[in-house]
């Protein structure tokens, strides 16, 4: 083989080479991009799911009976399925019942965390206190909630799906 022929040889082999090179780069990068993406993705999900927890929980433990509409509709505006049908159904009787006893909480969320999320489900666990305040506790009394709420998502937003009072 001549010099001329080795040489050419040599060129192909590192043409091929950068071309492989190349194309492993190529395909290490998207790649990456990809898992980056979904975690990002999988990020921002549970930072809704975290925030639609937390507002649905100081919804549920912040009302006031002389805002009580206002109050009652906020919870039903993040609500969905049987809960939203269980607390519409008992609205007029709590209207009332709050009225009666010049009822006020105010809610604070302390902690919430995620037990278990997909994309269409999550279930939160929030730990809230509150200050209530009516006709039997005038001076206020101070109150801790354990609460689990599962959500749903559904038409673009988390909503809550079911509110249970835990430990």
């Amino acid at each position: 083989m001549n010099a001329g022929a080795g040489e050419r040889v040599r060129r192909r082999a590192l043409s091929a080479g950068l071309v492989v090179a190349t194309v492993l780069t190529t395909a290490v990068s998207v790649w990456l991009a990809t898992e980056l993406a979904g975690q990002r993705s999988a990020e921002q999900r549970r930072q809704d799911v975290l925030a639609a927890a937390r507002q649905s929980a100081l919804n549920f433990t912040s009302l006031d009976y002389r805002h009580y509409d206002r109050d009652s509709r906020n919870v039903l505006k993040s609500a969905t399925g049987d809960f939203k049908e269980q607390f519409s159904a008992q609205t007029a009787q709590l209207t009332r019942l709050v009225a009666e006893n010049k009822s006020v909480s105010e809610g604070q969320v302390l902690e919430a965390g995620i037990v278990r999320s997909d994309s269409r489900s999550a279930r939160v666990l929030v730990v809230a206190d509150s200050k209530v305040t009516n006709t039997a506790a005038p001076g206020g009394e101070a109150r801790t909630y354990r609460l689990q709420l599962d959500l749903v998502f559904k038409d673009g937003r988390w909503l809550t799906s079911d509110v249970e009072f835990v430990g």
